[in-house]
C-alpha cells in the first residue's frame, strides 16, 4: 500500500494530522498500536490557543457539546487564601475560549469522518528506513508500508525520534518526577483552582456532568510516590474541596493514574522526510496545559506545508523553522512557572501575587493569535 504521508501514532496529535491532511485531500494513514479508540478515560484542559487551532479541523460545534468551559483560574496556599486570579473568559473574549473536554471525545472528534482507510489500528511498526524518496515501515508479519513523507506523532516515547535522532533529549520535567490523574464527583470546586504548599500541588477543574479532574503532584522537583498513600498522606491539610475528593479517592471506584512527568527538548524536530508533532518533539510539563494545544498547532502548520511544496524534502525544516520559536517561548515560560511553583511557601506566597497575573499574561498573548 502507497501512502504519501504515513504518521506514526493515532493519539491527538496523530489524528489532528491525519484530519488536516484529509481536509486538504492529502492521503495519509495514521499507524495505532492500540485495536480501538478509548470509550472512557480522562478529561484534558485545552487553552484558547488549542481549541482556535481545534476549530480549523472543523470542530467547534462538536466540542462544543462536551466537557465546559474554563472561565476563570485561582491559585490558593494550602490553606484556601487566594494568591490570585485570572478571568480566562475576558483574556480570551473575542476568541475561541478556553475548555476541558473529554479525552476520548476529542479523539472520536478528531476520527470522524475519516475514511475507515485512514487509521491502521493494531499495527506497531517494528524498523523504520529512510531513502532519498521517501520511508519504508516495517510492520509484523513481514508487512511494509511505503510512504512519501514520515510523521512520528508517538509520545514522549517516540520510537520514530529514537530510530532517527538518537535518544537524548528526553528529561524529568522540572515541575515533579510524577503525577496522579483522575476523575472524580466535584464537591462543589467553583472553578479551575490550584492549591500549592510545601513540595506538593492540586489542581482540580470542573468538568461537566458532576465530575471534576484532578492533577496531583510534587513542585520543586519534588518525588511523587506510586503509592496511593502519597496523595492521602501529602494533601490531608489542605482545604474541604481536596479534602472531599480524596474521600471518594479512599471510597473506591475512582481509576488513579500515575505516570511520570517528562519533557522533551531536541534541537532538530526532522531529518529529511521525516518529522517529528506534539509531545514526540517538545513535550512540556503541565504548567501551561500546552500538550494537545501545540500537538494540533503542530499539525495544522505540518498539513499546510505538506499541501503547498512540491519537494517533500525541504518540509521538515520549514517546519521546524514556523514552529521553533512558539514552542521555546511554551518552554520557557513552563520552566519560569515550574521554578515559582516551587519556592518555598512564605516566598511563593509573596512572589505570586505580585508576578502571577503577568506570568499568564506572558505566556498566553503571544499564543492568542493563530498559527495558520
Amino acid at each position: 500500500m502507497e501512502n504519501p504521508v504515513v504518521v506514526v501514532g493515532a493519539g491527538i496529535a496523530g489524528l489532528a494530522l491525519v484530519r488536516a491532511l484529509h481536509r486538504r485531500e492529502v492521503p495519509a494513514v495514521a499507524l495505532e498500536r492500540r485495536e480501538q479508540l478509548p470509550s472512557s478515560g480522562l478529561a484534558i484542559n485545552i487553552p484558547g490557543n488549542g481549541m482556535t487551532a481545534l476549530s480549523h479541523l472543523g470542530l467547534t460545534d462538536v466540542l462544543g457539546e462536551t466537557g465546559a468551559p474554563i472561565q476563570r483560574r485561582e491559585y490558593r496556599d494550602s490553606r484556601g487564601k487566594l494568591l490570585y486570579a485570572v478571568d480566562e473568559a475576558a483574556f480570551w473574549s473575542g476568541r475561541v475560549p478556553s475548555r476541558i473536554l473529554g479525552r476520548p471525545e476529542l479523539l472520536h472528534a478528531l476520527a470522524q469522518d475519516l475514511p475507515s482507510e485512514a487509521v491502521r489500528f493494531g499495527a506497531a511498526p517494528e524498523a523504520y528506513e529512510q531513502g532519498p524518496d521517501g520511508v519504508t515501515v516495517q510492520l509484523p508479519g513481514g508487512e511494509t508500508l511505503k510512504g512519501a513523507f514520515l510523521v512520528g506523532a508517538d509520545g514522549v516515547g517516540s520510537a520514530v525520534r529514537t530510530a532517527f535522532l538518537g535518544s537524548e533529549g528526553r528529561r524529568t520535567g522540572l515541575l515533579a518526577q510524577a503525577s496522579w490523574r483522575f476523575m472524580a464527583p466535584d464537591p462543589g470546586v467553583a472553578c479551575f483552582t490550584v492549591w500549592l504548599g510545601r513540595g506538593r500541588s492540586f489542581l482540580a477543574i470542573p468538568a461537566g456532568e458532576g465530575q471534576v479532574y484532578c492533577f496531583a503532584s510534587g513542585v520543586g522537583g519534588a518525588s511523587v510516590a506510586a503509592d496511593e498513600s502519597w496523595l492521602q498522606e501529602s494533601f490531608e491539610d489542605f482545604p474541604a474541596p481536596v479534602r472531599s475528593i480524596l474521600e471518594h479517592v479512599r471510597s473506591g471506584g475512582i481509576k488513579l493514574h500515575h505516570s511520570p512527568i517528562e519533557e522533551v527538548r531536541i534541537p532538530a524536530w526532522h531529518q529529511g522526510r521525516v518529522a517529528l508533532i506534539g509531545d514526540a518533539a517538545h513535550a512540556t510539563a503541565p504548567v501551561w496545559a500546552q500538550g494537545a494545544a501545540l500537538a494540533v498547532e503542530d499539525a495544522l502548520v505540518l498539513a499546510e506545508l505538506l499541501d503547498q511544496e512540491k519537494d517533500w524534502a525541504g518540509v521538515g525544516a520549514a517546519y521546524d523553522q514556523r514552529r521553533r520559536a512558539r514552542v521555546e517561548h511554551v518552554q520557557r515560560m513552563t520552566d519560569r512557572g515550574s521554578r515559582a511553583a516551587g519556592l518555598p511557601d512564605w516566598l511563593r506566597g509573596l512572589v505570586l501575587p505580585r508576578v502571577g497575573p503577568s506570568a499568564y499574561r506572558s505566556t498566553f498573548t503571544e499564543l492568542r493569535e493563530p498559527v495558520v
